[in-house]
């Protein structure tokens, strides 16, 4: 199987569309206390329920969507975010309400985490 460019087609690192699309979906679900006191503060939601959000994005990502991004604290992020895989729907479907094309994409069975 030919994966030549596929890890570059769903680059998080470029990307960034799945961090800044519905302040809703930085959610915390299965985290313990303890996990969830690693996060900042100041990052954590006025209800404490998931990520603080700037619009609909997380107050985490570092960046310009589309070009250069990164999540400041990568190491501690919630279980949601570590769910979220490059080329799934999720992904898919932020990408394309940034209007990044994922229809010329490969399917994501096609890589190798």
């Amino acid at each position: 199987m030919d994966t030549s460019g596929t890890s570059l087609a769903f680059d998080c690192q470029s990307c960034g569309a799945c961090c800044s699309y519905s302040s809703d979906w930085p959610r915390f679900t299965l985290e313990s206390d303890a996990q969830l006191d690693r996060i900042p503060a100041p990052l954590v939601s006025a209800d404490e329920g998931g990520m603080r959000c700037d619009g609909v994005r997380c107050m985490a990502l570092v960046g310009e969507i589309g070009k250069t991004t990164a999540c400041g604290i990568y190491d501690v992020r919630p279980d949601v975010c570590r769910a979220c895989m490059p080329g799934g729907d999720d992904c898919r479907m932020a990408r394309e309400a940034h209007g990044m094309s994922v229809h010329d994409l490969p399917e994501p069975s096609h890589y190798f985490w």
